[in-house]
């Protein structure tokens, strides 16, 4: 067969699809979307819903379809619909009304009263602030949160007199982009209340977890929720920081698939709007409604062709030939009472006073293995004597097998923890002890840009994450029909890779269209989402690929040879960044990192530092505690200088033109005159962490071990709780409007804010941050689930930009979101092995991010605004 090889530069390939699964095109308007004359109109009725428990302080407008037909001694079908206003308007995309309305009359659905409800907003009270949409909150968050909403408050308002079925299977929720994701969560949540979801173009992206939709679909296999699901995507829609639409919606269609759903996937035309799932919708509709229904039925598309070894998988009589050395069984410390063979390839070119390059391989004996499919040791000795790559020592390892317990079929016992889990234990394992052990007996280069890993299978998902959490060892990547699926969490990556500074690997990816679908998940639509992913982000990727084929080595190993010639190649990489697929308000980023610019230091020997905070001039000051001073770093020369001798916690300047500060073991806060350096006690009784100050001079603290926040009248001292609850209050920042506050909890996984109102009072509290928490390295590592994540997030100091971002300093690093809540990315800390405590925006133009990370002080220039 014809081999249709891509590399992610040109086009990320797609699957072979039934008929019914490939982008359809409709030419003329659908009968059904225009108002007839004949036809009875149902009666709109608008409302507004502004009493909330679950999202205090929100407002939302909503509308209430109800058909001409209706009766109120029959109960109707309903349909909700997120987004109403815009699936309400009959001269929009999608013209419900009007569809509802023929429909019915040709009673090709039932009597249906349909509710369009918008999404929150949360009324600005604050003078000069602006309201803030709610959308994102409500609509992307995984878990329960808004399907209680619609079935516990807002639909017994809006349904309120008119008798609507409680029959799950009469119940349909609808909704668009993020709409289409939270109508699906919805039922999903309770399908004893809706039985039926309509997506389009659904996010089932990384926005606030959905991409883990997959892999929970595929656990429910033989006993499937009873939801039917209809899902339309367009086949040129969205690629952006939160993920790949048409990859994210395919891969779910493959979920629902598998796991036994009634479903319909239709791709269209077009992108991220509703102007192709507006004119599918009354065939959309139908098909929802009827009971003579059929599913998509996406084909096996497995082959097994005849396998060749590539030329260069040929041994060569003229070739000078390594030698494969057999290594003493390795008992592991990391992996207690493991055990594993392994064997050392050294090629023929090798001298010991010229440090070697090294490539590492899991499933070390069928990779050594000369009559295999890979030959690696063949493919070196060819490539090695022609200069394709640099002599290169090969370690090949075995996975571990518990020394206690007989093989069975051969198979060690360990491969699936040690290679599936995620975290930095096998990369661990084989920097402390294996690699240990290979640069004593042989001169191996240090650069990680001449150390490689590679593996096949869930060997390729561990050598991935050997180098992404140690790409200070290895620079470079091979993978073979990785296993980037559910088996320990590993599909989480393409989400991690498209909110985490870019790190220095070269990456090359093969699989195919016949690899394996199961429990775990879709290897093919994995290794899409996460090739899209990693091409997304600028990482220098190449993905092969090939229609047919299956989970085995027989496409990869043919194209092994050319793998290591792209891997090992010399050309220095220039990413090549498209943000085009980011919409107004994704702050990506791509678009805040600055090629080239990396953090630098700004003090160091420092006893602790914390506290940092700038003055309208741009000048950056900070606190070592443990001096203690108070320093102010000049942001036109640099020089630095002491302002007081004060241990501070937190640190912020009042419109007075005094820095105000937390010392939270003297019970205080205090203000500095930062030119004579004498100080105020302002308050008193309290045990301040963190401040913010607003324009009116109102002082917010967190103290921390009282779980709570508190306000401060900066001229009299007087001070009050205005909130109580967070586990470890600890950073808090307020919005440029000075309308939202947030607050960090360190004991929690949430930043919360808060709506500041007009009398300075709180209202309004939802974690509306949720936080990236770093894996727990003594957890339980459970197979088919996500790995054990540590419950505390350390969520710390934090910071707003000019363009709204907020910035929050915790266990991972510093984590960034946008002005609705969404994580934009993640920047590792820049001393991992000290605490991060802070961070604050300082500068002429207020473009450096400043961290306080243990006893240094780094920064870096961002891109604010672009």
């Amino acid at each position: 067969m014809a081999l249709a090889i891509h590399s992610i530069g040109s086009d990320i390939p797609v699957l072979a699809q039934s008929e019914a699964a490939r982008p359809k095109t409709v030419t003329a308007e659908h009968p059904d979307r225009q108002v007839q004359s004949n036809v009875p109109q149902g009666k709109l009725t608008n409302g507004v819903f502004a009493d909330s428990k679950l999202f205090p302080a929100t407002r939302r407008d909503y509308t209430v379809y109800v058909p001409a037909q209706y009766r109120d001694d029959q109960p109707a079908n309903l349909m909700v619909f997120m987004d109403g206003k815009n699936y309400a308007n009959p001269r929009g995309a999608f013209r419900v009304p009007i569809v509802l309305d023929n429909l019915i009359a040709e009673q090709a659905i039932p009597v249906t009263v349909a509710v369009f409800v918008n999404p929150g907003t949360v009324p600005a009270e604050k003078p000069g602030a602006k309201d803030r949409s709610n959308r994102s909150f409500e609509y992307d968050s995984m878990g329960d949160r808004y399907a209680r909403f619609l079935v516990d408050e807002f639909l017994p308002v809006a349904l309120q007199g008119l008798n609507v079925s409680n029959d799950p299977s009469r119940r349909a929720v609808c909704g668009i982009s993020s709409g289409g994701i939270c109508a699906f969560t919805a039922a999903w949540e309770k399908p004893d209340q809706f039985g039926k979801v309509i997506s389009h173009i659904g996010s089932f992206t990384n926005i606030r977890g959905g991409w883990a939709y997959p892999g929970l679909v595929r656990k429910t296999k033989g006993n499937p929720k009873s939801i039917k699901v209809y899902l339309q995507e367009g086949k040129d829609d969205l690629n952006n920081l939160f993920g790949n639409w048409p990859l994210a919606n395919r891969d779910l269609a493959a979920s629902l698939q598998f796991a036994g759903y009634p479903y319909k996937l239709v791709m269209t035309e077009g992108g991220h709007s509703g102007k192709f799932g507006g004119q599918e919708l009354p065939d959309a509709i139908r098909w929802l409604w009827s009971e003579d229904a059929e599913s998509t039925v996406i084909p096996d598309p497995g082959t097994k062709p005849q396998w060749q070894p590539h030329p260069d998988a040929v041994a060569n009589d003229s070739v000078p030939k390594g030698t494969l050395r057999a290594m003493p069984q390795w008992e592991s410390t990391v992996f207690p009472g493991m055990v594993r063979d392994w064997w050392v390839y050294v090629p023929a070119q090798y001298k010991s006073d010229q440090p070697a390059a090294l490539m590492v391989f899991r499933d070390g004996q069928r990779m050594s293995d000369v009559n295999g499919r890979w030959r690696v040791p063949i493919v070196f000795d060819n490539l090695i004597a022609r200069g394709d790559m640099p002599p290169t020592i090969a370690v090949f390892l075995n996975p571990g097998h518990d020394k206690t317990k007989p093989r069975q079929r051969n198979k060690s016992s360990n491969r699936g923890f040690e290679y599936d889990s995620l975290g930095d234990r096998y990369a661990q394992f084989l920097t402390d002890e294996i690699l240990a052990k290979v640069e004593s007996d042989f001169n191996i280069s240090q650069d990680p840009q001449l150390r490689a890993i590679g593996g096949s299978s869930s060997g390729a998902i561990c050598a991935f994450t050997v180098a992404w959490q140690r790409p200070d060892r290895f620079g470079k990547v091979y993978s073979s029909v990785g296993s980037f699926t559910n088996l320990r969490g590993g599909n989480v990556y393409p989400a991690l890779v498209r909110k985490t500074e870019p790190k220095p690997i070269r990456v090359y990816m093969a699989d195919t269209s016949g690899d394996v679908d199961n429990q775990f998940g879709s290897w093919p639509w994995a290794n899409q989402r996460m090739a899209s992913a990693l091409d997304y982000m600028g990482y220098d990727i190449r993905f092969d690929w090939a229609e047919g084929y299956g989970h085995n080595a027989d496409y990869g190993g043919s194209r092994f040879p050319e793998a290591m010639k792209w891997l090992w190649r010399t050309e220095v990489h220039q990413p090549n960044i498209d943000t085009s697929g980011d919409l107004r308000g994704d702050l990506t980023l791509l678009n805040l990192l600055i090629p080239g610019e990396q953090w630098e230091t700004v003090a160091t020997e420092l006893g602790f530092a914390d506290a940092p905070c700038a003055d309208a001039e741009g000048n950056f000051y900070f606190s070592d505690m443990k001096a203690p001073a108070v320093y102010r770093i000049s942001a036109a020369d640099g020089s630095r200088q002491v302002i007081a001798e004060e241990s501070i916690s937190g640190m912020e300047f009042g419109n007075d033109g005094r820095l105000y500060g937390c010392q939270g073991a003297q019970n205080r806060v205090i203000a500095i005159d930062v030119t004579s350096g004498a100080v105020d006690v302002i308050a008193t009784g309290v045990k301040p962490n963190d401040m913010a100050i607003s324009a009116d001079g109102t002082i917010y603290i967190t103290e921390t071990r009282d779980h709570q926040i508190t306000r401060i009248n900066s001229e009299s001292g007087e001070h009050e709780h205005v909130d109580t609850g967070i586990t470890r209050p600890n950073g808090i920042a307020l919005s440029r409007d000075g309308g939202t506050l947030a607050v960090s909890d360190s004991g929690g996984q949430h930043t919360w804010t808060f709506r500041v109102r007009a009398d300075g009072s709180l209202d309004g509290k939802m974690p509306t941050m949720t936080m990236r928490l770093p894996i727990d390295p003594n957890g339980e590592f459970q197979f088919n689930q996500p790995p054990p994540y540590v419950a505390a997030s350390r969520g710390d100091g934090m910071a707003v930009d000019k363009a709204g971002r907020y910035y929050v300093t915790s266990a991972v690093g510093v984590q960034i979101f946008d002005p609705t809540g969404r994580l934009c990315g993640v920047l590792p800390k820049p001393d991992a092995d000290q605490p991060l405590t802070s961070c604050t925006l300082a500068g002429v133009d207020g473009d450096y991010l400043y961290v306080t990370n243990g006893t240094t002080i780094y920064r870096r220039k961002l891109t604010i605004e672009k």
